[in-house]
């Protein structure tokens, strides 16, 4: 059964928010999502400073919370009853096959993105181009990549121009994410982007460019990006350093604490500060 109803409330697809992102030159954060409490966390936050909320969630966190199905339910479920008004898109980050990608669509997810990079560029455009005209029948916006995002056992690939290029005009994406330097989790160094590079592609293509590994990169830079294109900003690892830390603190002074939603509500006034301080730096609040 297909579940995707694109128009639910304030659901919608990522392609309207972050063209508005791309037109008025400022970037939406794109939150990962670990459990019910971040979803909230998220949306209530994203209300509060009058931004459009991007929930993604990588494959692991959907196994984690029981189920493609289960997230877009918990997701859709908030948004009614926390009278959500800002736009909100559940994508799916780092898809790894069609498959998956055919999963979240048929469960109500309004974006996903297909991670081909590992593959040559004709096997990446094939399989992009595959979940593209499937994601496209139901209004999904697709995201994809070229190049490598640095990471755990993965070097920096820097984004091809050209084979960017290549890549959208053969399968007809919505949003492009280059590998610029950035990394997935906490920088072991000193932040670098190719903003150059970005700026070429984001010239060349004309579409809205993704940052994947936005934590620990400089404000600056960050703002430097979107001057070059970038319209969406990964963000997970940032989140669940200062709820960790909050909870420690918490546990610390309240060892005798044994229910888990005081555990996992200690963290809230941390993450909610750190989302809002986010959105204000990139410039989307108060766009809605």
């Amino acid at each position: 059964m297909i579940y995707n109803k694109i128009g639910d409330r304030m659901i919608e697809s990522m392609t309207k928010i972050l063209n508005k992102a791309k037109e008025e030159k400022y970037a939406v954060p794109a939150y990962n999502v670990n459990n019910l409490e971040w979803a909230r966390f998220i949306l209530e936050a994203s209300e509060e400073t009058r931004s459009p909320a991007i929930l993604e969630v990588s494959e692991g966190a959907i196994k984690y919370m029981g189920g493609y199905q289960t997230v877009s339910d918990m997701i859709r479920a908030l948004v009614k009853d926390l009278n959500i008004t800002v736009p909100v898109a559940i994508h799916l980050d780092h898809g790894s096959s069609f498959e998956s990608c055919k999963k979240a669509i048929d469960a109500g997810f309004t974006s996903v993105m297909i991670d081909a990079s590992k593959y040559p560029i004709l096997e990446n455009i094939n399989l992009t181009k595959e979940v593209v005209n499937y994601a496209h029948k139901y209004g999904v916006s697709v995201e994809a990549e070229v190049g490598h995002i640095g990471g755990e056992k993965m070097e920096i690939a820097y984004a091809s121009p050209e084979e960017c290029v290549k890549l959208v005009k053969e399968t007809n994406i919505d949003f492009l994410a280059p590998a610029l330097g950035s990394v997935h989790g906490l920088y072991k160094g000193t932040p670098h982007l190719e903003l150059e590079l970005a700026k070429e592609i984001s010239t060349l293509t004309n579409l809205p460019l993704v940052l994947h590994g936005g934590t620990g990169i400089p404000e600056n830079m960050l703002l430097d990006g979107i001057k070059c294109g970038i319209c969406k900003i990964n963000i997970n690892t940032e989140l669940q350093i200062v709820w960790s830390k909050a909870v420690r603190v918490y546990l610390k002074e309240n060892a005798d604490v044994y229910d888990p939603r005081k555990i996992i509500k200690a963290g809230e006034k941390a993450i909610k500060e750190a989302i809002i301080y986010k959105n204000k730096t990139l410039g989307s609040i108060n766009k809605y």
